[in-house]
């Protein structure tokens, strides 16, 4: 194991590798957990459900697609936290890592998979470290190769935290970029669940507008999903795109520099903690004292809890939701073993 990865973490009692959490002096403090991580959801989500054992999970376990926004809204909680909560962020690591266990099957081309295989583990957290340089890239000011060295040894220390084993990762940056390049040229696939991410067709109003009324948002899905799906384009590897059958313009690149011009220059007028999700929000206000280091983390709202039917499940993050009535939640016996993994999770 080298000394980068070391770094992530401390030998305690009996040589037991303790993970050390991030802290407020990290990059990915600084630009992980802004709101600019929204616009890379279906990037995100697509490359994560190109991995042939991801994917199949996706297509035969979850449920993200009947709960597009709460589910992303949702997992931007536990997800963040695994950087942003201190000490208690191996707990959140732990706990994120244990929503797949159980989660496993054959694909439809005869092949097994299981969420809690560590290269399927492990591509997952690949798209969360890329995606918060590709943010930067096309939204913000592209990373220095200092800076991209330093977010991948932060990036094998947040990946630590999940209790995941850490044999034959990618020592640095350079490494990095040849294990991403071989999985968008060589592994990822074309797939069900993949275009179900990239079919924004349907995509329901968003749970926090309840007020729009729905012939007005029957409107505005026609531009939202084509931007977001053009975004995404944008964003992938040109392997990537051949995969899926995409072009990318001249113009289509001039229009991305006008839009990353735009939100970087915007972004500079909103307020620093307002650019961040509440977790980490949060957790920038109890490093800078404005919170005791001990207060409740937040959680997600009720009104992106799964259904009913899955309350219960241990597959399901639900923030404080306490178990209610089988009566009038439904049963979930019969879904034993539904999962809901691979929706897109920003970094």
């Amino acid at each position: 194991m080298t000394s980068e990865v070391t770094r992530g973490v401390r030998l305690g009692s009996g040589n037991a590798r303790q993970p050390v959490p991030l802290g407020p002096d990290s990059l990915t403090w600084q630009l992980f957990g802004d709101w600019r991580g929204l616009l890379q959801g279906p990037w995100a989500g697509s490359m994560q459900n190109m991995h042939p054992q991801l994917g199949a999970a996706v297509e035969q376990h979850s449920i993200f697609f009947e709960e597009r926004w709460q589910r992303l809204y949702r997992s931007l909680y536990p997800i963040g936290g695994v950087v942003f909560d201190g000490d208690r962020a191996p707990a959140t690591g732990r706990q994120v890592r244990d929503y797949h266990r159980g989660i496993s099957g054959v694909d439809a081309k005869g092949r097994r998979y299981n969420a809690l295989n560590p290269d399927v583990f492990f591509w997952a957290h690949a798209t969360f470290v890329m995606g918060v340089a590709r943010v930067q890239d096309y939204l913000g000011y592209p990373l220095t190769d200092a800076q991209r060295d330093q977010l991948w040894v932060e990036g094998l220390q947040w990946y630590s935290m999940y209790g995941m084993p850490m044999d034959n990762l990618p020592e640095d940056w350079t490494a990095f970029q040849a294990y991403w390049d071989h999985m968008c040229a060589e592994v990822l696939e074309d797939n069900k669940a993949t275009r179900d991410v990239l079919d924004l067709s349907e995509l329901a109003k968003p749970p926090m507008a309840p007020w729009l009324p729905e012939a007005v948002w029957r409107l505005l899905r026609i531009p939202v999903s084509k931007g977001f799906v053009w975004l995404t384009v944008g964003m992938y590897d040109e392997p990537v795109r051949g995969l899926l059958g995409y072009r990318w313009t001249e113009r289509d690149e001039r229009a991305l520099k006008v839009l990353r011009w735009t939100i970087r220059n915007v972004w500079r007028l909103v307020p620093f903690e307002r650019r961040y999700h509440p977790r980490a929000r949060s957790a920038w206000q109890r490093a800078r004292g404005k919170l005791p280091v001990d207060s409740p983390l937040p959680e997600t709202p009720d009104r992106n809890l799964p259904p009913p039917a899955y309350l219960d499940s241990p597959h399901h993050y639900v923030g404080t939701h306490k178990p209610i009535d089988e009566a009038t939640r439904g049963s979930t016996a019969d879904h034993p073993t539904e999962g809901d993994i691979g929706g897109p999770a920003t970094p």
